[in-house]
């Protein structure tokens, strides 16, 4: 099927405005449930088998279990630190997510010596400004790099969210 000059930019603004109206009426409390994939560069050393450091900075997109849901179809950026020491596990990131809205939140990741990832979200704009959450978040790879100095990696994360 052709599609008429302007068809994609009227569905493309029915959308937004669709999008505008959920948004407006975000309920007070739910839950969440996601499937967030990333891809991004870093900088390592390489000290030994057992000893390493690296940074890096990754840009991704959330794809929510359920279409439209919470967070569904938001885009994020981080930067983070990575170690390696006596074979024990470390670092973390903070992510800038923003919805398609253009509706920010600013989280913080860790990782624990046992490898487990933890998130807390710090503050968010406008629809997210206040908003507090809980949070689930297990690794779905390891997935190989496609290019040297690259890497790419999902996560699957689920809670629940309460505004202010």
């Amino acid at each position: 099927m052709k599609m008429k000059p302007g068809s994609l930019l009227s569905i493309v603004t029915a959308l937004s405005v669709a999008g505008a109206a959920t948004a407006a009426t975000l309920p007070k409390e739910g839950t969440y449930d996601y499937t967030a994939c990333w891809s991004g560069t870093s900088s390592d050393i390489s000290f030994s088998k057992t000893h390493s450091a690296n940074s890096y900075e990754m840009t991704g997109t959330i794809v929510s279990k359920v279409p439209g849901g919470m967070f569904d179809n938001n885009t994020f950026r981080c930067v983070g630190m990575g170690s390696l020491f006596a074979g024990k596990n470390g670092g973390g990131n903070v992510c800038e997510t923003i919805d398609t809205d253009g509706d920010k939140r600013l989280a913080v990741f860790a990782i624990s010596s046992e490898g487990k990832v933890t998130r807390e979200l710090i503050t968010g704009t406008g629809k997210y400004e206040g908003m507090t959450t809980t949070s689930s978040v297990t690794l779905l790879g390891p997935f190989p790099a496609i290019k040297a100095g690259t890497f790419q990696q999902c996560n699957h994360q689920s809670g629940t969210y309460k505004m202010k």
